[in-house]
């Protein structure tokens, strides 16, 4: 897929153009993305960096990184995303404005959108101003029940399964491995210690089946009471898997929530859980 920062970097042709945060990319955002695509257009998508929510001053807690929503997008059949900066330049333009700057520039013909779309300075353009603009404009299949804040709400309760059947895939936690307490592999059970981005959305704490990199993985999410820690910890043990993730990316999938962080009366038997953390997580069924 070809990721553009700005219109002049997209070939002007004819388009069919998605428009959103699409933070996430949940089952909802795909009916808008595959609706792009069944145009028989070039399927175009534009979204925004940082979140327009965030950019306003609002704390939120992203679904996905902007790396992780790209490549979801490109997966939609995207073939084209443009990444707008959403600076205070932009929030100011009028929907006219934004219209002629960021479609007609890139030659889109077709916007595609929910219903209740509004874009441009103070949300004040719509559906209707696209298609008195000249614009064709398709209203993409509604998907009820599904948003990005109902994912975060079952996130927060650790409700893995609920999560996976709004986004059409299991919850990812995308990071970067860094040096950790290297505690894991004294116990026999060596984890990655994940850096998220500060932004991004963490699930309940607790211990979660999962997988990455192809492996099932036991995965502890907290701050590790049972050794008095209090800063927060992603920590996959990767099953059956040998070999070196520190400073590579690592997208974890969690597919269910096992029990709640603990703390053990002893070493032996922090590490007999382990072991049956282990074995839960070899029984686990991905929800998706």
């Amino acid at each position: 897929m070809n990721v553009a920062r700005t219109p002049d970097e997209v070939e002007r042709s004819a388009r069919a153009v998605a428009i959103g945060s699409f933070d996430g990319v949940h089952r909802g955002h795909r009916a808008v993305l595959g609706a792009v695509v069944a145009t028989g257009l070039r399927p175009t998508a534009i979204t925004f960096d940082p979140h327009p929510r965030i950019a306003l001053g609002n704390q939120v807690e992203l679904v996905t990184t902007l790396e992780r929503r790209l490549e979801l997008i490109e997966d939609a059949g995207v073939e084209t995303t443009l990444v707008v900066a959403f600076d205070s330049s932009l929030q100011r333009l009028l929907p006219e404005e934004f219209a002629e700057q960021y479609l007609r520039a890139i030659g889109a013909e077709t916007v595609v959108a929910g219903e209740d779309f509004r874009f441009g300075h103070r949300r004040s353009g719509d559906l209707e101003l696209l298609a008195r603009l000249g614009y064709e404009v398709v209203v993409a299949p509604e998907v009820a029940g599904v948003s990005s804040t109902a994912v975060r709400t079952a996130l927060a309760d650790g409700d893995m399964a609920e999560a996976a059947r709004m986004l059409g895939r299991p919850y990812e936690l995308d990071g970067t491995v860094v040096a950790g307490d290297q505690r894991g592999g004294t116990l026999g059970y060596p984890t990655a210690n994940v850096r998220l981005e500060p932004d991004l959305a963490c699930p309940r704490f607790g211990i979660y089946a999962g997988a990455a990199l192809g492996q099932r993985a036991a995965i502890s999410i907290g701050t590790n009471p049972h050794y008095g820690g209090t800063e927060r910890r992603i920590e996959p043990y990767l099953l059956d898997f040998e070999g070196d993730l520190y400073g590579r990316r690592l997208v974890v999938e969690l597919w269910e929530r096992l029990r709640d962080e603990a703390v053990f009366a002893s070493e032996e038997e922090l590490v007999q859980q382990i072991a049956d953390d282990v074995e839960a997580t070899r029984r686990a069924r991905r929800p998706i």
